[in-house]
């Protein structure tokens, strides 16, 4: 069947990216004073050190002229799904060997604070590819039927990289809306290998879930899912490219369905219990996924050129109503679906080798970043303001010794949280349904109670005060969800 024709892509307003020169447009016809020189009445040792002068000037120009631009770097980003905090090696995970992903770490700077904008799967995609708080355009929850989606005033990430000229993709999940307006193709993605919606079964032999799309065309997948993810994005990598590619790798693993494949579940058995064992080996799969794609990068020497970004979309989903799935966010308190640490502050690795020495950034940073970043990276000026991240690039290089953010806020449904510096205030009580004589909110030092043990909010009266004004100040400038008023109490 042919490919679909592209529909036309949608102007940026503010993106700006130098176009190089040609070096056809630099030579001699510029300058008629070469062509009129030897009919002159100049004598001729004049001439010949004019028109020595003016060749030395057009060899200038046209070497100037013939010089890469800069190169800008290929984008990956890697999103995990519904991974705990505690569940990789790097984070000190015992039982669950994760080699790749630890070497991707290992290659660059790990977030020890990285947080994402919300405690659930399509939030946090509205706000990373937008860059914005996915508050201020309603998409709080996910979207409820396959009506919602997100809004399409909205430029993505991709929207503006394809503008400057880079070849988009993406694997995975998508979870950003069902309909043909909220199709990847129709949000800045040139290809697109994955499913519309928020899960999907692993098996290929398992019943339900939606149909996997290659573009906007049905396809029958024989594969385990993530092993077929991993095959896609490798294919991409694998061929050449005459234009820098960003590849947004969405994972559905670790989210259930629990399914795994037994030769996986072999390599886990010495895990005990059940669900955390079916758990580990969704794990190791896409660990194993990681590290074929690094290893292309590297085969075809693309590392060092590649910008790579890996987060989860939130916390491990731990509590009850949510779709338990055996993991850990231990040593943080709480859940997906929560505005507690454990449901916000994930595993969060970027790595640029060769331009971002590898170590440890101890600084909340959030996903909202990655597009500023992405954009900045590939010297793409934007004059929208609109931005709720920054690029955090200088901070992460040890240029910038300032804070990234001065204060990170978070709305969701009842609940709410703000950070600045290393005191939250937050109130996570509707979820929980908690006795009705609980105080809300609640104060924590999280330099010295990460896992939120000990509220301080009656020895901290007017901290509590002065960030609980701050957080409606930003409250006031957010909409009223879209839609889903059920999504926060409904699992995906």
């Amino acid at each position: 069947m042919a490919k679909e024709p592209r529909p036309a892509r949608r102007p940026v307003a503010g993106d700006r990216h130098p176009q190089p020169v040609r070096v056809a447009e630099v030579h001699c016809q510029s300058y008629p004073c070469l062509r009129t020189l030897a009919g002159s009445n100049i004598p001729m040792s004049l001439t010949r050190r004019v028109l020595f002068a003016a060749t030395c000037v057009a060899v200038v120009l046209s070497a100037a002229a013939s010089a890469d631009p800069p190169r800008r770097p290929h984008v990956l980003v890697i999103v995990a799904d519904d991974l705990g905090y505690a569940d990789v090696g790097y984070h000190g995970c015992q039982d669950i060997s994760t080699p790749h992903i630890d070497a991707l770490s290992a290659s660059g700077v790990v977030c020890t604070q990285g947080y994402v904008s919300g405690p659930y799967c399509s939030p946090t995609r509205a706000g990373l590819l937008t860059g914005r708080y996915q508050q201020r355009f309603g998409h709080e929850f996910n979207p409820s039927g396959p009506g919602g989606g997100l809004p399409l005033d909205q430029v993505t990430l991709a929207d503006r990289l394809a503008r400057a000229g880079y070849e988009t993709a993406l694997v995975g999940k998508w979870h950003l809306g069902e309909r043909r307006e909220f199709h990847p193709l129709a949000r800045g993605f040139d290809t697109f290998f994955g499913f519309l919606g928020g899960d999907h079964p692993y098996r290929p032999e398992a019943a339900g879930g939606q149909q996997i799309l290659r573009d906007r065309q049905p396809i029958a997948e024989t594969e385990y899912l993530t092993d077929a993810f991993a095959r896609e994005a490798v294919r991409f990598l694998d061929r050449e490219h005459e234009r820098p590619f960003f590849l947004y790798l969405a994972f559905n693993a670790v989210h259930t369905p629990l399914q795994a494949d037994d030769a996986r579940l072999a390599r886990c058995a010495a895990i005990v219990d059940p669900r955390r064992r079916t758990y580990a080996a969704m794990l190791t799969a896409m660990d194993d996924a990681i590290g074929q794609v690094r290893a292309v990068l590297e085969d075809r020497g693309l590392d060092r050129d590649t910008l790579c970004f890996f987060f989860s979309d939130n916390g491990g989903p731990t509590m009850p109503g949510t779709a338990i799935n055996g993991s850990s966010n231990a040593p943080l308190r709480g859940s997906k679906r929560q505005t507690l640490e454990g449901g916000i502050r994930v595993p969060f690795v970027v790595s640029w080798p060769g331009t971002l020495p590898p170590g440890r950034y101890e600084r909340p940073v959030i996903q909202l970043d990655i597009a500023p970043t992405v954009l900045a990276a590939a010297g793409i000026t934007t004059t929208d303001s609109r931005f709720d991240g920054i690029n955090i690039l200088p901070h992460l290089a040890g240029r910038d010794a300032s804070e990234p953010h001065e204060t990170l806020s978070w709305r969701f449904g009842e609940q709410m949280a703000i950070r600045r510096g290393d005191w939250k205030l937050v109130c996570w009580g509707p979820t929980e349904k908690l006795d009705v004589t609980e105080t809300w909110p609640k104060l924590f030092d999280l330099a010295a109670d990460p896992g939120e043990s000990r509220d301080l909010s009656a020895h901290e009266p007017a901290r509590v005060a002065d960030l609980a004004a701050a957080w409606r100040a930003w409250d006031a400038t957010l909409l009223r969800p879209v839609a889903a008023s059920d999504s926060q109490t409904r699992e995906e």
